[in-house]
């Protein structure tokens, strides 16, 4: 490997140990603000959300494909509650809008 690749490596590692430590260093006592404590508890939804959504929208060519697959698995899951169910309602739209 070359120096670089090895610098960008310890530069990733580096950072990904300080946001990790980071917070359990420099906060000691629970965290009071409802703001804060709602931001923290909603993060990982959005994260998620935030790199699953444009992964569906761009899954084929046509972005309808993508968009019909979401949207049904998204009634999917509000009304049944359901990740295996919605997972398969949304492989089947989007081989259903393929085929079309």
């Amino acid at each position: 490997m070359t120096q670089s690749a090895w610098l960008s490596i310890l530069v990733m590692g580096v950072v990904s140990f300080v946001i990790r430590a980071l917070p359990l260093t420099l906060i000691r006592r629970q965290i009071k603000s409802r703001f804060i404590r709602s931001v923290l508890y909603y993060l990982p939804y959005v994260t998620l959300a935030v790199m699953t959504v444009p992964a569906i929208l761009h899954i084929s060519e046509n972005p309808m494909v993508g968009l019909v697959s979401l949207v049904a698995s998204g009634v999917t899951a509000w009304f049944s509650k359901n990740l295996f169910l919605s997972a398969a309602v949304a492989c089947i739209a989007t081989l259903v809008m393929s085929i079309v």
